[in-house]
């Protein structure tokens, strides 16, 4: 059986070992932690633009029916004139 002089450095020295790779990790774990950006800086992003996205998609809604109420304006105005110039040719 080994003698207790012989145990005693090494254990000495694990524990040593030991506390140094806790150390460590204990800075490593502060130091993400204080670079992690807080859990509601994302929520309140991600709720600003999917407020922006809801405005933005409103709006794309409102400008195709513009877009074809103009369309549909437009087909009209073309057909009266059509109709205009043909009564036109045939007086």
């Amino acid at each position: 059986m080994p003698s207790d002089d012989f145990l005693t450095p090494a254990l000495d020295a694990a524990a040593q070992r030991l506390a140094r790779s806790l150390a460590a990790l204990e800075r490593k774990v502060e130091s993400l932690a204080a670079s992690a950006a807080p859990a509601d800086m994302f929520a309140d992003d991600r709720n600003r633009l999917a407020a922006a996205l809801d405005r933005e998609r409103a709006r794309s809604r409102e400008l195709e029916a513009a877009a074809e109420a103009a369309s549909a304006a437009l087909g009209r105005a073309t057909a009266e004139l059509r109709a205009l110039m043909a009564e036109r040719e045939e007086a």
